[in-house]
């Protein structure tokens, strides 16, 4: 595979994509933020607070399943702001759509996600 030069934020994004389709919660947990929020749109309240539920969350949730993979479609780079447009299959009830927005936080990972599923 060809490799291209990603700026730091997308790289790091890139880097949270490869440990989740590796399963590997610990190196998905540390590319983001203590204080991380993670939000499902259009609601304000976060569904995960803070680097440690979220790591929590993965390992028991979504890294079990020995087939989850998530296919980037699509990625927009805005410099502090990454959109990912993934493919997530190996859950149970089938394939998934999935809209990820990743803001940097004050200290250059990722502070908070807001996730958009199809209506």
């Amino acid at each position: 595979m060809e490799s291209i030069h990603c700026p730091p934020f997308a790289a790091l994004v890139q880097r949270q994509l490869d440990a989740y389709n590796a399963h590997d919660a610990g190196a998905f947990a540390a590319c983001f933020s203590a204080d991380v929020r993670c939000q499902r749109h259009p609601d304000d309240a976060p569904f995960l607070l803070g680097r440690e539920a979220l790591q929590a969350f993965y390992a028991r949730e979504r890294f079990v399943h020995a087939a989850l993979h998530a296919h980037l479609a699509h990625r927009i780079d805005l410099g502090a702001r990454v959109i990912d447009h993934e493919r997530v299959v190996g859950l149970p009830g089938g394939p998934r759509e999935v809209v990820a927005i990743y803001q940097q936080g004050t200290d250059g990972l990722i502070g908070r996600v807001w996730f958009v599923a199809p209506a």
